[in-house]
């Protein structure tokens, strides 16, 4: 036991501005965007079962909300560009199928996602061979070929119009949390965003960050190794712009990119991000042994594939227990980490509580690496 321990081992973070009328309280880690269809369903069983076991919440990924994201573990839905579960049979944003999904109870949030870390402007792809007659339901897409997410969205093109989109999801969500998913690139389209939010009065509640760093087997590799900013430089930019709107109070920072350890999730808080994501860390929860056969539909341990017989290997009575313990030991080695630097909530870490070695003779606070804009 930690003597000076007064913290609280589960702390929750409230995510939802002045605009939203349903807040979240969410745990400060949590089950990072992975679609069904590329993993299998008893995968996505397993993660939502676990998240209801823990009380974090499950992103769904672009692939849709299925059956399986509902078995009782908060949501928050991940809306790509194909617009799964939420589409025309031209691809097109669905208003009335939206609705239809987003007024659950399991569903929490709401994410729009912009670029994710492991390919950021590169859009997703579900080979034919792992479009199953259920997915194709769950999805609102046509079996007997590959299914392609397109780079950018088609139901906004500017940032002004991505507040008009912002407002039509809360009025379609009975005003719950909407925010945005991005792996920075160009620095200036993010302070567009923010410009945007300032002109209209329109507010995103969160805006989840994913580090350049952010993977999967499926990910054309030089995509993984070098586009996207690494996740430290894009938290300190991201809560450095926020703050410089003055538009930090209304919108909590959810950051993913390597997020595997307690320390992880300090390293995170103290650059800025008000709690964690991780896919990484999950999926070793359920068996990944990183195999990287995750477009090949041949996963040899039945997380990210169709084939009945190999998925037939994660028992999701099993793994939904590992997810839900790795997610509590891995929030208590946060907790207690503060509680030994003295730090009784998560809102105190600051970029003075890390240090890093810079240089062979130096070793520098996150302060000194990143000091804060005077707003």
């Amino acid at each position: 036991a930690i003597p000076f321990a007064e913290v609280d081992p589960n702390p929750r973070v409230r995510i939802g501005s002045s605009q939203c009328e349903k807040p979240y309280d969410a745990s400060l880690f949590n089950i990072s965007a992975m679609s069904f269809g590329s993993l299998s369903k008893n995968a996505i069983i397993a993660l939502n079962t676990g998240a209801k076991h823990g009380g974090f919440f499950h992103n769904t990924g672009e692939g849709g909300l299925s059956d399986y994201h509902l078995m009782g573990g908060d949501v928050v839905w991940n809306i790509g560009t194909g617009y799964f579960s939420c589409r025309d049979e031209e691809g097109k944003f669905s208003y009335d199928a939206f609705v239809k999904r987003a007024t659950l109870d399991n569903v929490k949030m709401i994410e729009i996602k912009f670029s994710q870390g492991a390919k950021p402007g590169h859009g997703g792809i579900l080979p034919k061979e792992k479009v199953t007659d259920e997915i194709a339901r769950i999805r609102l897409v046509s079996k007997g070929h590959d299914i392609i997410s397109p780079p950018s969205h088609s139901a906004f093109t500017t940032p002004l119009e991505l507040m008009d989109f912002v407002k039509l999801l809360r009025k379609g969500s009975g005003g719950k949390p909407i925010g945005m998913k991005i792996c920075i690139g160009n620095k200036s389209e993010f302070l567009s965003i923010c410009k945007a939010m300032v002109e209209t009065k329109t507010y995103l509640d969160f805006i989840t960050v994913d580090g350049g760093e952010g993977g999967t087997g499926a990910a054309p590799q030089e995509y993984s190794d070098h586009v996207g900013m690494p996740l430290r430089d894009a938290l300190a930019f991201v809560y450095d712009a926020l703050n410089g709107f003055d538009l930090k109070d209304q919108i909590k920072i959810i950051c993913s990119g390597k997020v595997i350890t307690g320390f992880d999730i300090i390293r995170s808080l103290s650059l800025g991000a008000d709690l964690c994501n991780s896919a990484r860390g999950m999926m070793f929860a359920l068996g990944c042994i990183q195999a990287l056969e995750c477009h090949a539909n041949t996963c040899p341990t039945g997380v990210a594939t169709q084939d009945p017989a190999l998925m037939k290997g994660l028992v999701p009575e099993e793994k939904s227990i590992r997810v839900a313990r790795y997610q509590h030991e891995t929030v208590k080695s946060a907790m207690d980490l503060m509680a030994s630097a003295g730090i009784k909530h998560p809102d105190d870490v600051d970029r003075t509580v890390v240090s890093t070695r810079v240089d062979r003779t130096k070793v520098q606070t996150f302060y000194e690496i990143y000091p804060e804009l005077d707003k």
